[in-house]
């Protein structure tokens, strides 16, 4: 019979956390075996290596996010995956796009599929907004940071997508946002590619 106290505190992590890694559970002094029993019993879902959720607990629509980042937290959710976030995109990415420091290490058997990209300086850490998504803290970058790096990574998505993407930001209630668009540009030093497309939507 597990003890009730490992029990409780297993319980007790996986409510706080939303998705859970064992290093989770290790640092709250659980036991894996308790792991094991508590999934083998139902009350735990594992839903790839090392990580855990509640089953029947409620889950976001993008928890795939918020999956990817418990496994690399120095990641930043961006291009396609950003972009279906901000409803920006009629594409499914079947990868999160995540972006990484050149030296960041990549995921190797991530639970959930992780197209890597490279990024530094102000081009990775410009731009980001943190979302809660299943009780994680999940960076993505901004609606404008996500259409301009759309051009910039043109190669990896299509150039279709990005034009997409800028014609449904511009097009959105409120004021466009040329200027961080314009900011943006600037960082991924973009601004020539995007300027004729930014003149014909304005």
């Amino acid at each position: 019979m597990e003890p009730k106290g490992h029990r409780q505190r297993a319980l007790e992590v996986a409510q706080v956390r939303g998705i859970a890694r064992g290093s989770d559970f290790d640092a709250a002094g659980v036991p894996r075996m308790t792991l094991k029993r508590l999934t083998e019993e139902g009350v735990f879902l594992r839903i790839g290596r090392g990580l855990y959720r509640l089953a029947g607990s409620p889950s976001d629509v993008a928890a795939s996010l918020a999956e990817a980042v418990r496994v690399q937290p120095r990641g930043v959710i961006g291009l396609l995956s950003a972009l279906q976030f901000h409803d920006l995109t009629t594409q499914t990415p079947h990868a999160v796009w995540m972006l990484l420091a050149p030296k960041d290490w990549a995921p190797t058997r991530p639970p959930v599929k992780i197209r890597v990209i490279r990024a530094s300086g102000r081009a990775l850490s410009e731009g980001v907004e943190h979302h809660v998504i299943d009780q994680v803290l999940v960076p993505i970058t901004s609606p404008a940071k996500t259409v301009v790096d759309s051009f910039k990574y043109r190669n990896k998505i299509g150039l279709d997508v990005a034009v997409e993407a800028l014609r449904d930001l511009m097009r959105r209630a409120g004021k466009p946002p040329i200027d961080e668009i314009w900011r943006f540009a600037e960082i991924d030093r973009v601004q020539t590619v995007m300027r004729p497309y930014l003149e014909a939507l304005t």
